[in-house]
């Protein structure tokens, strides 16, 4: 009986030893995890508030991503102006095609022909005020480079290569027509019809043109067409209102159309790092797509 109970005993000191230590641990835990929750409460405020810095930090640069875009273009700008010029005037049909523009003016302007449209529209003319006003903004080759300059910069700012590259483009094309333009009104220096200088070629008309070329190398005839159609009202405007002769018109036309369709020509595709972007399709064996870069050396 003794040993049994003194088993007893030994039993119960044992189970109060057990609880008594689980009782100093308990606390012990508690406060480490409370701790470790005080800790972790600590750390979120300044996570949270390093977040708005970082989101700051990464606001801050896209502000100016056009500034970027357009540093860039701006340091190769006169490269490509150089190679664009050769290739509009020094290729075999595009020298061909203004060289015949430019000897039917001279015809045009020996025979009479000029004097004799410029006595029709004189006697007949068909746009007035409003229909004559919006022309004259719409063939202006200051809007031409204010639009594709907003073009350019929502395009940057979006980071879109695809029509930053476009619009920047047109804009050297238009650079390229109006540069052409101005130093060959300067060579010519003839009156038009209402007795203003410089009529040789018509500016609004080789500009719309460029315009008219450049959109219709870049989406085909659905876009083409009707900026054609836009092109050739204003041309028709500028010998309506006594503002240029038939053959300002017919050159100014033709400029435009060999500068636009030349430049986008040759930017048609995607650029990245001097790297032409293509689609890519995998063999028979590879069903995948995709693009790949392509450089010739």
């Amino acid at each position: 009986m003794r040993v049994c109970r003194s088993n007893g005993l030994w039993i119960r000191l044992f189970c109060a030893g057990l609880v008594f230590t689980a009782g100093c641990a308990s606390p012990a835990t508690k406060s480490s995890e409370q701790n470790a929750q005080v800790k972790v409460e600590s750390e979120s405020p300044q996570r949270e508030s390093a977040e708005p810095i970082a989101d700051q930090e990464d606001s801050a640069p896209r502000k100016h991503l056009w500034y970027h875009a357009a540093k860039e273009d701006f340091s190769k700008w006169p490269r490509r102006l150089i190679d664009d010029s050769k290739e509009s005037f020094l290729r075999p049909d595009n020298a061909t095609a203004l060289l015949l523009a430019g000897g039917a003016s001279i015809i045009m302007h020996n025979t009479h022909a000029d004097t004799n449209i410029e006595r029709h529209f004189d006697k007949h003319p068909s746009l007035h005020g409003f229909e004559d006003e919006s022309l004259n903004i719409l063939g202006h080759p200051m809007t031409h480079f204010a639009a594709s300059g907003v073009w350019y910069f929502l395009s940057a700012q979006n980071e879109d290569d695809f029509n930053r590259q476009r619009a920047w483009t047109m804009r050297t094309a238009l650079s390229l027509t109006w540069v052409t333009t101005m130093g060959l009104k300067l060579a010519r220096n003839n009156e038009t019809p209402n007795g203003r200088d410089y009529a040789w070629p018509s500016g609004h008309t080789s500009s719309s043109f460029t315009v008219a070329s450049v959109l219709d190398e870049f989406y085909g005839p659905k876009v083409g067409i009707p900026a054609y159609v836009a092109a050739s009202a204003v041309a028709y405007r500028m010998m309506d209102t006594g503002g240029h002769w038939a053959s300002d018109v017919v050159f100014g036309a033709t400029l435009g159309w060999v500068v636009g369709h030349t430049v986008a020509g040759r930017h048609k595709k995607l650029e990245i790092a001097g790297f032409d972007v293509v689609p890519y399709v995998g063999n028979t064996e590879e069903s995948r797509v995709g693009i790949g870069f392509l450089k010739q050396f």
